[in-house]
């Protein structure tokens, strides 16, 4: 009985199909290493100082000014007929010189003249109100 301890010639052209896993294992342990080493660090808390809901205040509303303008262009403030263009001046300049300056809500009328409008608009912001609405 006779034993073969060379190399078969029909074993030398098939692919070794083993997988070599030595380099796999190296990779999974230093994720493992670098995983164990940043865990600690996420878990570390940071100490605020944060404010208690007694401390809060609610800002205080502006007032709302209505301004009517009518169809044959009467213009209402506050629902008291302007008498004319010094008395509308006179308003808007007090209004404007307040700290908290109002909202001034202006309604037109679907017949109102586009040239009151823009004019009301205009005066309103050449003599400084910075908060005009327009609604319907």
């Amino acid at each position: 009985m006779s034993m073969n301890i060379g190399l078969d010639s029909s074993t030398e052209d098939e692919p070794i199909v083993d997988i070599n896993t030595t380099p796999l294992i190296d990779v999974m342990l230093v994720l493992l290493i670098m995983l164990i080493v940043t865990i600690p660090l996420q878990t570390e808390s940071v100490q605020m100082a944060l404010a208690s809901g007694n401390q809060a205040q609610t800002p205080q509303q502006p007032e709302h000014i209505s301004v009517v303008i009518d169809f044959d262009s009467t213009i209402l403030w506050n629902g008291q007929p302007v008498a004319n263009e010094q008395a509308l001046t006179a308003l808007i300049q007090a209004e404007a010189a307040k700290g908290n300056q109002p909202v001034i809500e202006i309604h037109p009328d679907r017949l109102a003249n586009y040239t009151t409008v823009a004019g009301v608009l205009a005066h309103a912001q050449k003599l400084g109100l910075t908060k005009i609405t327009i609604r319907n």
